[in-house]
């Protein structure tokens, strides 16, 4: 695509580009398989020798036009779709580490993230150290050891709201010669592009914005290109040396900045599947062209509620960064200057017991475990996403057990706040 347009422009042009006489829409490419004429010919794709599509677990058409786009607005080099966005975090980490290694990583990331690296890939032998993302660089070196292979955080926690302070961890992790892996979920790229504040890898949650209508479950990987995976053979021994499995090949030197993505789809898509459906990348498409318009809208509206809550009465406290009050106002200032997410976080001086009163009061807001699409939902993690967790992993993890989740849809304000002020007058 031409380069320069914006983001509103690739959001609807960019991936599918038809020939004359071709579907002007993104074709479902609904097959397993593809046919060749030659035997030598499917071989040559078996040997990466040749890019081609033969069986969808490891590459689809109507998958990579996805990729593709959702590439160019995060600005990066190659991306690859998975199943859901639990499974690009595990690829994401997965495939530069291995046992004996360990990871970095922000305590206040999402519940499952946080359960993934601490709990079960630590079953397969790599360690993790959590670490607070308001500490101070000096603070975190020393989470940092010999067999770190990267870092790990989300522009936007959640459900804790906490704005990471991208540069400092992307220059953190490169003085140790690691990447920095961001999930730039609740941002979208739209609010926000870890790369350009160096960041060197972003995963999504496509479930939640992007798709952005609660209709299929997907994830993604992007890689900035800019990690030179190359500098460091030793550390990263799976991009840098010969892969057995595909006769020798160095991804470095074949595939140069698309090394990261294509061991991804060649090694982890191949013998783990948690490839993305086509129809799920379809109706993914279709949220895609409307993102950059549901964003602004979303950030509006959460803006409103937020200043409402605050202002309310029977309202303990507010967590938005909107806010100007909010401890990260500062940091959204620099990384997210459209606007944050939709996404709102607040208790009830009622408590805990409020909370769940107030929630079963809502009349236009549902009560649903998802998160960031078009309609207005709530939800108490304490008790659902992250019941997972301890107490003291809770409040590690800045969930407080009266913190109400809000996600603010794309409704007339005034209807969302309207129902918030019932649903809080009755339940007090």
């Amino acid at each position: 695509m031409k380069q320069g347009y914006a983001k509103e422009t690739i959001c609807i042009q960019s991936g599918w580009k038809p020939g004359n006489g071709e579907p002007r829409v993104l074709p479902i490419y609904q097959s397993t398989t593809f046919k060749y004429e030659s035997s030598e010919q499917m071989g040559r794709l078996f040997d990466l020798e040749e890019s081609g599509y033969f069986y969808t677990r490891l590459q689809n058409p109507t998958n990579d036009c996805v990729a593709a786009k959702i590439c160019e607005l995060e600005g990066g080099v190659a991306a690859m779709l998975t199943s859901s966005g639990q499974a690009a975090n595990y690829y994401a980490v997965f495939n530069i580490c291995e046992a004996g290694d360990h990871v970095v990583m922000s305590s206040t990331v999402y519940g499952g993230t946080h359960n993934l690296l601490t709990v079960t890939m630590k079953k397969m032998g790599i360690e993790c150290t959590v670490v607070d993302p308001d500490d101070s660089p000096e603070s975190l070196r020393k989470a940092f050891k010999p067999n770190t292979k990267c870092v790990f955080a989300e522009t936007i926690a959640n459900p804790a709201l906490v704005v990471l302070d991208i540069e400092k961890f992307a220059t953190l992790a490169h003085e140790y010669g690691v990447p920095l892996i961001v999930d730039n979920t609740f941002a979208t790229p739209i609010n926000c592009n870890p790369f350009l504040w160096g960041a060197d890898i972003v995963t999504h949650s496509t479930t939640k914005y992007m798709d952005g209508h609660a209709t299929s479950v997907g994830g993604v990987i992007v890689d900035s290109g800019n990690f030179d995976w190359s500098k460091y053979p030793e550390r990263f021994p799976g991009l840098c040396t010969p892969d057995d499995s595909y006769h020798g090949i160095i991804y470095t030197e074949k595939f140069g900045k698309g090394a990261y993505i294509t061991k991804a789809t060649t090694q982890l898509m191949r013998d783990l599947g948690s490839i993305q459906a086509p129809q799920n990348a379809f109706l993914l498409n279709i949220g895609l062209e409307t993102l950059a318009l549901r964003m602004e809208r979303h950030c509006s509206n959460a803006q409103k509620v937020a200043e409402f809550l605050e202002a309310h009465d029977a309202v303990a406290w507010v967590n938005y960064p909107g806010l100007k009050s909010n401890k990260y106002h500062e940091l959204a200032e620099k990384y997210l200057p459209k606007g944050s997410c939709g996404v709102i976080s607040f208790g009830l001086k009622s408590g805990r017991l409020g909370a769940g009163r107030m929630m079963d009061y809502l009349e236009l807001a549902s009560i649903v475990t998802h998160v960031a699409d078009a309609r207005t939902c709530v939800l108490h993690p304490a008790s659902h996403t992250h019941r997972q967790m301890t107490d003291e992993q809770l409040v590690e993890a800045g969930v407080a057990p009266d913190l109400i989740r809000l996600s603010v849809g794309i409704e007339n304000v005034n209807d969302i706040i309207a129902d918030l002020k019932q649903a809080i007058e009755k339940a007090n």
